[in-house]
């Protein structure tokens, strides 16, 4: 097994107090213990996150323990997972000293010494842990003092001592801590239990007047909210984001999408349309998100050469950023319609944008209506010079029924400045040839 800690060291503030976290101190006029429970409280926000790179997290003081050894693979190895650790930690303002160890209680002693041991195995981990002040190891007082008055200040001066004589002047506890974290002694730790419904909050470390500025603050719950969906890979269609002002007022934000997302930055694009366009009616205190129907996600299957599955999601990030900033009735979606003729094939609806299909058609956006006939020379299309045919005849026949039938021979053709047309032949008389649609 190998162990990943992330301790989030206590420095002062202010007005003397201690604080765990940089933007979460104690505020004005609020005790410091209920500032320090506060503080506790952002470790479960922190363990969601976490949820990103392993399901195995465990809760310490003012720090986490991630299990990381079934993860290397999928993130390319321990090097690169350690680099996208630090860069969230980064982006969400968190100044945590890391290490990495093969159990968790070495782990975590050399996180809160501020080395940034790297140890793969348990050798690494023995030898880097002769070098860890014993101030690391946050002994209880008056055996903090034993230890001192021993002349003990590196565990490397520690192991140096037989362990009989340890258990008889330190005590047996210590010595079966050591051997934890030496490996020798097997020491299991109790996983962090995901919530079963995301709904995480966070004290703001002064009233926000503007609401632009609550982005910053909300990243650290988008990332909390995008970790959670990993454990539990799914998708949220909609999410509520609660800006709390004192005394029992709230602003509820909701943020909806027209495709279930789980990424950290379509699910931020939104929310920053919300805020850019919202007036608060009075200071925010605290923000909340809450996100309770989560769909499993969906495993698309995205084409090989043409980056079929990065349009879809392109789009459909684009479809929630104009309902944002625009409103749900000021913004028509498409739903797909069961008729092969294409300008049936789809229809506008109001309000919230249908789910776009997960694999576009080979048909273009841009219709021509009606279609645009065509000069033909030789039985070849022509508009401003001939019209190179790269794919086709695709027929359609539809619409006998309803006393519109069509019955078209369709291409995709290429014109002189390399631009894609769509274009049909009526194979009835007089025939001829249409244009019906432009591609991208």
């Amino acid at each position: 097994m190998l162990w990943l800690a992330l301790h989030c060291p206590s420095r002062p503030t202010a007005d003397g107090a201690a604080a765990s976290l940089p933007d979460d101190g104690p505020r004005r006029g609020v005790p410091a213990a209920q500032s320090e429970t506060r503080r506790d409280d952002f470790l479960p926000v922190l363990a969601c996150w976490a949820g990103r790179y392993t399901s195995h997290v465990n809760l310490a003081p003012a720090a986490l323990r991630l299990e990381i050894s079934s993860s290397l693979r999928l993130f390319g190895g321990l090097a690169a997972l350690l680099s996208l650790v630090r860069a969230d930690l980064v982006a969400m303002d968190i100044p945590a000293q890391l290490a990495v160890a093969a159990t968790p209680l070495a782990a975590l002693w050399l996180a809160r010494s501020g080395l940034d041991d790297v140890c793969v195995d348990l050798p690494a981990t023995r030898t880097a842990l002769a070098a860890v002040p014993m101030a690391a190891l946050e002994l209880p007082p008056p055996l903090a003092r034993r230890v001192e008055a021993c002349g003990l200040r590196r565990v490397g001066d520690v192991l140096a001592l037989p362990r009989a004589a340890l258990g008889v002047r330190l005590g047996k506890p210590f010595v079966i801590d050591l051997a934890r974290a030496l490996g020798e002694v097997a020491d299991p730790q109790a996983g962090f239990v995901f919530p079963e419904h995301f709904e995480q909050g966070l004290e703001l470390p002064a009233p926000v007047e503007a609401a632009p500025v609550l982005l910053f603050a909300a990243h650290r719950l988008v990332a909390a909210l995008a970790g959670w969906l990993a454990v539990k890979n799914g998708a949220v269609r909609e999410i509520e984001c609660l800006i709390e002002h004192g005394h029992g007022v709230s602003t509820a934000l909701p943020l909806a999408f027209s495709a279930p997302v789980h990424a950290v930055a379509r699910i931020e694009r939104v929310l920053k349309e919300r805020l850019d366009a919202l007036n608060l009616p009075a200071p925010a205190l605290a923000l909340q998100l809450n996100a309770r129907d989560v769909a499993p996600r969906e495993q698309c299957s995205h084409v090989l050469f043409d980056g079929a599955g990065r349009r879809h999601e392109a789009l459909a990030d684009l479809m929630d950023r104009l309902v944002a900033r625009l409103g749900p009735q000021a913004v028509q979606g498409l739903a797909c319609h069961a008729d092969h003729r294409p300008e049936l094939a789809s229809r506008p609806v109001s309000g919230k944008p249908a789910p776009l299909p997960v694999a576009l058609p080979p048909r273009p956006l841009w219709l021509v209506e009606p279609p645009e006939a065509l000069r033909e020379l030789h039985g070849g299309p022509q508009r401003g010079g001939a019209l190179t045919l790269a794919a086709g005849p695709e027929r359609i026949e539809s619409g006998w029924w309803d006393g519109f039938d069509a019955r078209r021979d369709y291409f995709i053709a290429q014109d002189s400045a390399g631009r894609r047309l769509w274009i049909f032949r009526d194979p009835r008389p007089p025939g001829g040839w249409f244009l019906h649609g432009w591609f991208a």
